[in-house]
């Protein structure tokens, strides 16, 4: 492992060898977001953003997914056959990544790919046909908090290729065997390029300036935690919008629907929300979390103590802080976790 060089203005180069034989994803400019996009021209990748509006879990893991086809007319020859969707035909790459964002999906395959009787296929075949070169964050956001949660602006973990922008060159820095296949033939950074990179790391992690600990959420019974009376007032401003489950780039629940159009069929699952009453909604109409306070405790205690439990000690957040960004009553995740904590 080690650290290589490539000039901007080359930067494209690399981005065309991708694009000859993959598709290429990246944060672009829309208007004021930054979104991920197929890019089909370097020059609208962007290097100077805090990080895009949405994760890209939703190119792994899709709003809506056709899981496989049937069809109902009894005369014909696939009649009542379950027809599994194609896999990914074309590999992928996904450049400028933030940390934060790779790291979310190494706590996902955790819960997608826990072992062989639990493996979600469809999960499992983009995640094999994906690179990941990530873009260091050397200017985060004042919500962002990674630090806290076992990461870093400069965090490698879920990455195969780690970049820091140096201004007129990116260093670049294999992180697994895959990134050590893209990097060859660029040529090796020199020992001022990595002492600088040290330097924007240091300066990167001391602009976070959350101070949280999880020693008490992580120790104490799920129970305690779970009636702790601060839940009480804590649920009252929530709206039960589901606009912080949207934007989390952990948040995994989906709902399972069958759609039919004439003989023709489809089962797709669809993200859903802890926040929805709907979503514990039993058939006999009995609701286990009826009651928005149930909610929202549902929520944070899944993330800070039931994940670690069931995760090998992973949290479910990764300290991006889109939803403190995004909550239309401000709640602040970082508050909650204080609270917790006590």
């Amino acid at each position: 492992m080690g650290y290589k060089c490539l000039a901007k203005d080359k930067f494209s180069e690399l981005v065309e060898k991708f694009t000859k034989e993959q598709d290429v994803f990246a944060p672009i400019a829309q208007g004021l977001e930054v979104k991920w996009s197929l890019i089909d021209d370097p020059s609208k990748i962007l290097f100077d953003f805090k990080n895009t509006s949405m994760s890209p879990k939703g190119l792994f893991f899709p709003q809506t997914e056709c899981l496989f086809e049937f069809n109902n007319n009894k005369d014909a020859e696939d009649a009542f056959i379950l027809k599994e969707t194609s896999p990914l035909v074309k590999k992928r790459t996904l450049l400028n990544i933030r940390p934060c964002d790779a790291r979310a999906f190494s706590i996902l395959d955790k819960v997608f790919m826990k072992d062989e009787d639990s493996l979600d296929v469809y999960w499992k075949d983009k995640r094999d046909k994906t690179i990941l070169i990530g873009l260091a964050c050397t200017n985060p956001c004042s919500t962002c908090f990674c630090t806290q949660v076992n990461s870093s602006p400069f965090g490698e973990d879920g990455l195969d290729v780690l970049m820091i922008d140096l201004g007129d060159k990116v260093v670049l820095k294999d992180v697994t065997d895959k990134g050590e296949e893209i990097l060859k033939g660029l040529e090796d950074a020199s020992d001022e390029d990595i002492k600088k990179v040290e330097e924007l790391k240091k300066e990167a992690e001391s602009k976070i300036n959350a101070n949280l600990s999880m020693d008490n959420i992580l120790s104490r019974e799920v129970l305690e935690v779970y009636e702790d009376p601060f839940w009480d007032r804590l649920y009252e401003t929530c709206l039960n919008c589901g606009a912080c489950t949207f934007y989390c780039p952990t948040c995994h629940c989906f709902d399972i629907q069958d759609e039919t159009k004439g003989d023709y069929g489809r089962r797709v699952r669809n993200w859903d929300t802890c926040m929805s009453w709907l979503f514990t909604q039993h058939a006999s109409g009995h609701n286990p979390r009826g009651t928005k306070k149930h909610r929202v405790r549902q929520r944070f205690m899944h993330k800070f103590k039931y994940m670690p439990i069931k995760l090998d000690g992973d949290i479910g957040c990764v300290g991006c802080g889109r939803c403190i960004q995004v909550c239309p009553v401000n709640i602040d995740v970082r508050d909650v976790i204080k609270n917790m904590n006590k």
